[in-house]
């Protein structure tokens, strides 16, 4: 078959998938239909990671050449238009543009919804309480830094829910406008970001020049993209956004460096049998409180991912994580015993073990 034939082939199967992408659409909007007369959301996690996980495992017994990750773009994108197409979505987060918030929001959400960054987590919050955006992104934790401290405090403060969470893999680079990077006087990135790549900047001798901290590494790419002899550390998109020559990739100290991210709006998700539960704990000042809290959860086997403490307005408060739903019965009934003490953040579709 000659190299024509194989392109009219191609065009012929694009045909189609256009016929059937506007089926589908046809049935999105059916279903749409019914979901505003009985008030559901639009956006359902759980459904979404049920048609992947079908997806993933009928391409796995085809021998089908694309693998889970292209399957995650595909879908994902096709999702976000669908939603789009019947409502569309509006979506803060913490910006911004092209920093690894706006890249967890884009993983859920895709290219076409609407994107406001905020300045702070805290305004984040509010524009989701308000009404203002359908759906907040907010950094949880880091694989490096551990947890983050403005992020239990809305969560602690609003009355909102977590219907999702995003875990990517944070890569840095240093970009620059210099020819030698030895030119180099200043050095633009987030306070933490340095701090990630502490080892790196000592092996380069970097460390001995200016190193200033500003309010985001996309900021970084920004202000390095109009200063000869600076650079910035920042994620590989953000270089290319300002035209940024990326001079080292994957600066890093730590490969396996990781964020956590939460989707937060105003529903609860239903069960979907991979569910993982957050909660906001407030236990009275006496000795044994928190482990008579936590034996509930060991007499009832369920696993607690993750327990840890903070200082929330001058109160202790301990945010704990569990593997299952809230409405689980074994779960509902610690939840029940335990209404006075918690505050549950949501139940939703668990996409890792832990950071």
């Amino acid at each position: 078959m000659d190299l024509e034939s194989l392109r009219s082939e191609i065009d012929a199967i694009d045909d189609q998938l256009l016929e059937l992408i506007n089926k589908r659409m046809e049935f999105v909007h059916l279903v749409g239909e019914l979901k505003n007369i009985s008030k559901a959301p639009i956006y359902r996690p759980e459904r979404e990671q049920s048609i992947l996980a079908r997806l993933k495992d009928k391409n796995s017994k085809m021998h089908g050449r694309l693998n889970d990750k292209s399957i995650d773009a595909l879908f994902l994108e096709l999702f976000a238009v669908a939603r789009n197409l019947e409502l569309p979505e509006a979506v803060a987060y913490l910006g911004p543009e092209a920093s690894f918030t706006h890249q967890a929001a884009e993983i859920k959400f895709g290219a076409t919804s609407k994107y406001f960054p905020m300045s702070s987590i805290g305004g984040v919050f509010r524009e989701v309480q308000k009404g203002t955006v359908k759906f907040g992104v907010i950094p949880i934790e880091n694989s490096s830094n551990g947890i983050v401290s403005d992020t239990i405090h809305g969560l602690d403060t609003y009355n909102l829910k977590i219907v999702a969470e995003v875990m990517i893999d944070i890569h840095l680079v240093l970009a620059s406008i210099a020819d030698d990077i030895y030119d180099i006087k200043t050095i633009y990135s987030k306070d933490i970001a340095f701090e990630q790549c502490r080892n790196f900047l000592q092996d380069l001798g970097l460390n001995e020049v200016s190193l200033v901290p500003v309010e985001s590494t996309a900021k970084a790419a920004k202000m390095a993209s109009r200063e000869p002899y600076s650079a910035a550390i920042c994620p590989d998109i953000a270089a290319k956004m300002y035209n940024l020559p990326i001079k080292f990739n994957n600066i890093e100290d730590n490969n396996n460096n990781r964020t956590r991210f939460f989707i937060i709006s105003d529903f609860e998700n239903s069960p979907s049998g991979n569910d993982k539960t957050s909660l906001l704990v407030k236990l009275l000042n006496k000795p044994g409180s928190l482990v008579e809290f936590l034996n509930d959860f060991e007499e009832a086997k369920i696993n607690l991912t993750k327990i840890k403490s903070h200082i929330v307005g001058g109160e202790s408060i301990f945010f704990i994580e569990f593997n299952g739903h809230k409405d689980d019965l074994v779960i509902k009934n610690i939840l029940d015993k335990h209404k006075e003490s918690i505050k549950i953040l949501g139940s939703y579709i668990k996409e890792v073990e832990d950071i």
